[in-house]
């Protein structure tokens, strides 16, 4: 089971821990909220396998960009979800609309401050740390943000 800590600002699996950001709203089931829901979930999509440490994802498909500083300074508003997407579903009755408000886990740039609240609903997690992640989850997998 994947555990997220709102409080602490961190994400445990098989024993380790990573760094990640969850959203700068707070915690909330709410459509359009841009919360990070709370309760029990399960991947229910892996997304991304294969792409370079970097490559920036829109709407869950890869572009073919890889980020960098000038892309940023291109698209200064763009909600940055790079290198892979962990995508999640609610199995509580209160969270059941979490993939149709496209909850992921997913990698994001450097440059992101981890350890802090920042994100838009998401879980964010720095790239290296998001493909070991990445690559030990099945689809199903059982996840407890608290």
């Amino acid at each position: 089971m994947i555990r997220i800590n709102i409080k602490t600002q961190d994400l445990e699996f098989q024993g380790k821990t990573y760094l990640i950001s969850t959203a700068k709203n707070g915690v909330g089931d709410a459509l359009g909220s841009f919360c990070t829901p709370s309760g029990y979930f399960r991947v229910v999509e892996k997304i991304g396998a294969g792409l370079e440490v970097g490559a920036v994802l829109v709407g869950r498909e890869p572009t073919g960009e890889i980020y960098s500083q000038n892309l940023a300074k291109k698209y200064p508003d763009r909600d940055w979800i790079l290198t892979r997407i962990l995508w999640l579903d609610g199995v509580d009755t209160h969270n059941q609309n979490t993939k149709i408000r496209y909850i992921y886990i997913h990698g994001t740039p450097e440059a992101t401050v981890l350890g802090e609240v920042g994100s838009k609903g998401c879980i964010r997690m720095g790239n290296t740390d998001m493909i070991e992640l990445f690559n030990q989850v099945e689809v199903g997998e059982l996840v407890l943000i608290q």
